[in-house]
């Protein structure tokens, strides 16, 4: 499997293209903003040949599901996300705008995806793992076979997501990091939807949060 990560829009969101040796593409979070991330990101996977076939969320907060209306649009491929975080996406507008930002109505989702599911494309697969706390339906995509964990807001380099928000819970965070993603194996590497990349070794040892 192979990953490329994009950091886009003024919230600088870690957007996530992944592919294999049949070409086919998932992207999660793809998070456009301006027209020349879109720009960006079209030329890319035009580039390489990549047939983008999944869109997903790890979570329904505005700033990840920037950009899932251009991908909808440019390759015809519609957006999934865990249901408890369908309303988020119905509330996206609203949010960006309690943030400054103004970005039109994303589209709603036309699947759901929950605990233990998995995403396939090409000759790889993601199990979805269901980790809420930053949002009601926050999720992490993993690969055993790759050692690779895309954790959106779950869990950061040396901290976790935030729970201030609305419907966010602390306890339950943290309680799913540790019975969910710090169960993995330690070399796993750890893609956070901001900030740099870490490990699930390094987390496990490190994280203030999690000790």
């Amino acid at each position: 499997m192979n990953i490329k990560k994009f950091t886009f829009n003024p919230v600088e969101v870690n957007a996530i293209v992944l592919w294999d040796d049949t070409l086919e593409c998932v992207i999660i979070d793809p998070a456009c903003f301006y027209p020349h991330e879109e720009e960006k990101l079209r030329l890319f996977i035009e580039t390489l040949h990549l047939k983008p076939v999944k869109l997903i969320n790890t979570h329904g907060h505005f700033d990840h599901l920037m950009g899932n209306g251009f991908v909808e649009k440019t390759w015809g491929i519609k957006s999934e996300i865990h249901q408890e975080d369908n309303y988020l996406v119905e509330q996206a507008s609203n949010q960006a705008l309690m943030f400054g930002m103004s970005m039109p109505k994303p589209p709603l989702p036309v699947a759901f995806f929950e605990e233990g599911d998995t995403i396939i494309f090409g000759n790889s697969s993601l199990k979805v793992i269901y980790v809420p706390g930053h949002s009601p339906g926050g999720v992490a995509f993993y690969s055993e076979a790759d050692k690779l964990l895309i954790a959106g807001d779950i869990i950061f380099n040396g901290s976790v997501g935030r729970t201030d928000l609305p419907k966010g819970n602390h306890e339950q965070l943290i309680t799913g990091i540790k019975e969910k993603l710090l169960v993995l194996d330690p070399a796993t590497k750890v893609y956070c939807g901001h900030g740099p990349e870490t490990t699930i070794g390094a987390e496990k040892s490190y994280n203030q949060f999690l000790n």
